[in-house]
């Protein structure tokens, strides 16, 4: 029984042993786990930051622009119909975008009252016309008169009284007449007055035109003065769109590069890229102070019927006439946007979020564009400035988004 127990008993010494074999500790753990996050952090493909541009169709006579402008399309002839007095608005004829010829009738203002008095002129005339026959038949009569008193006269037969009542007479009926004359000259003044202002309540379009705005409808009193606010200055506004030209402000620092004759490209914000030649028309002589600009004339080459009044543009000012290769617009990237490396020309495109390296054949350069004749297409988004450690496939986050 007592070896049994004593089989029992715990070795004390034996278990303060320490055991044979190693096992790691935390510190272990940690610092394994640190080796893992760092491996998959090289591992994985870095993300980078970047700025990114378009590839777009360019036109190679940006190189030869020697000053930039804005400005705005206006038409040198316009005109705002209006009427010299003052009447009420009876019949209009055309629209905004109504195509009107020279004296065409635009517009017919009240008149009754005018023409009332154009009948009264025409009257007034006849009866001074029908004065003037009376007068004159009264000067035959005297002057017949005369003749025979002065005969008889020198032969003592009649009174030098009853002679000089004779000449009394023909004065008189001279006087009549040329009164009488007088008095259809003012008959016919005033009937040309009173045809005028019929001709006044009547609009006609003074050119060829487009009519731009309506600015009155029937029943509305047309006034030259704009008395009252329900008054109406014009009736119509008018342009001439064979005379659109654009009106662009040049920096005063800037005005030697441009002369009169001068090549130009415009390019209206309506239609995109898409460029219009043109030439300088006319350097407005004065400066506007408060912008320290100087008013340039620009018109079209060619007439194209889809530019409008009021359209914003812009104006490239060129060194020389292009030749028509250079007016062919090609596909371009910014310069930067090129990476040389040896004789390869190479550009980083975004797509899904990845940077892709991809070759491209370059041409000429485009100020600072440069042509690519392979391997993009128009919309495609390249890195700009890509950083020396971009590589193909890295994970990419565009600026600003």
């Amino acid at each position: 029984m007592s070896d049994d127990l004593s089989s029992l008993r715990i070795d004390r010494a034996q278990a303060a042993a320490p055991r044979r074999g190693w096992r790691p500790g935390r510190r272990t753990w940690i610092a394994l786990a640190l080796l893992l996050a760092a491996a998959a952090w090289w591992l994985a493909p870095s993300r980078f930051e970047v700025e990114t541009v378009q590839a777009v169709m360019v036109h190679p006579t940006r190189a030869l622009t020697a000053v930039n402008a804005t400005g705005y399309v206006v038409a040198d002839r316009k005109a705002a119909l209006a009427s010299k007095v003052t009447s009420r608005l009876v019949w209009l004829g055309v629209e905004e975008g109504s195509v009107v010829a020279r004296d065409q009738v635009v517009a017919r203002l009240e008149s009754d009252d005018v023409r009332a008095s154009l009948s009264q002129a025409e009257a007034d005339l006849a009866a001074a016309r029908f004065r003037v026959e009376q007068d004159r038949a009264e000067l035959d009569d005297a002057t017949l008169n005369h003749d025979r008193f002065k005969q008889l006269e020198k032969v003592h037969v009649v009174a030098r009284s009853e002679y000089d009542q004779a000449v009394a007479r023909l004065r008189k009926a001279q006087a009549a007449h040329e009164n009488a004359v007088r008095a259809v000259a003012a008959r016919k003044a005033a009937l040309e007055l009173a045809r005028a202002n019929v001709e006044y309540t009547v609009l006609r379009a003074p050119f060829d035109a487009v009519v731009l705005t309506k600015s009155a409808d029937v029943g509305d009193i047309v006034t030259p003065i704009g008395a009252s606010s329900t008054a109406k200055a014009s009736v119509v506004t008018i342009a001439d769109l064979d005379s659109l030209q654009i009106e662009a402000d040049v920096s005063e620092s800037n005005l030697g590069k441009v002369v009169k004759g001068q090549p130009v490209e415009i390019m209206l914000d309506a239609f995109g890229e898409e460029r219009f030649p043109g030439y300088v028309h006319m350097i407005v002589p004065t400066a506007d102070k408060t912008k320290a600009t100087v008013m340039v004339k620009v018109r079209f080459a060619r007439r194209d019927p889809r530019v409008l009044p009021q359209m914003s543009a812009k104006v490239a000012f060129l060194e020389r006439e292009p030749t028509a290769e250079e007016r062919r617009p090609r596909l371009a990237v910014a310069a930067k946007a090129v990476l040389e490396r040896g004789d390869a020309r190479q550009v980083f495109v975004v797509r899904d979020g990845a940077a892709r390296l991809t070759p491209v054949k370059t041409g000429l350069a485009l100020g600072d564009m440069t042509e690519i004749l392979e391997g993009l297409a128009a919309g495609d988004r390249v890195i700009l400035s890509p950083p020396e450690k971009l590589r193909d496939g890295d994970r990419v986050a565009v600026a600003g988004k």
